[in-house]
């Protein structure tokens, strides 16, 4: 299993409109994506007194699953226009890790996104 791990901060004020935009569009979109080998998406937030940072963690069955989501340049950051629009700076490539330990399934939230 591949971990992908992305950051992006915003505004205070674009904070809500973009968690917002990533589990009403954005990660429905890439469910319906429907890509082999693609096992869902977590987001973590952490609030600053002037920006907000966001942490998407992904997980995949393989590289040849990522590269199936992101591309052959597998690294680059996939982040759509209307994301791009909302934050005042992000990763421009993502972090893959070998998966040593998968995470539990939690109760009451999948992995991507609330109940």
């Amino acid at each position: 299993m591949i971990t992908r791990i992305w950051r992006g901060w915003t505004t205070v004020r674009n904070a809500p409109v973009y968690e917002s935009l990533l589990l009403n569009e954005i990660f429905p979109g890439i469910a319906k994506r429907d890509v082999p080998g693609y096992r869902g998406i977590s987001l973590l937030r952490r609030d600053g007194d002037h920006e907000v940072e966001f942490a998407t963690i992904m997980w995949f069955d393989s590289l040849d699953a990522v590269r199936a989501f992101a591309g052959d340049n597998h690294e680059m950051a996939v982040v759509p226009p209307k994301a791009r629009a909302l934050l005042s700076r992000f990763d421009t490539h993502s972090a893959h890790y070998h998966t040593v330990v998968a995470p539990p399934p939690l109760d009451g939230m999948q992995a991507s996104g609330p109940p």
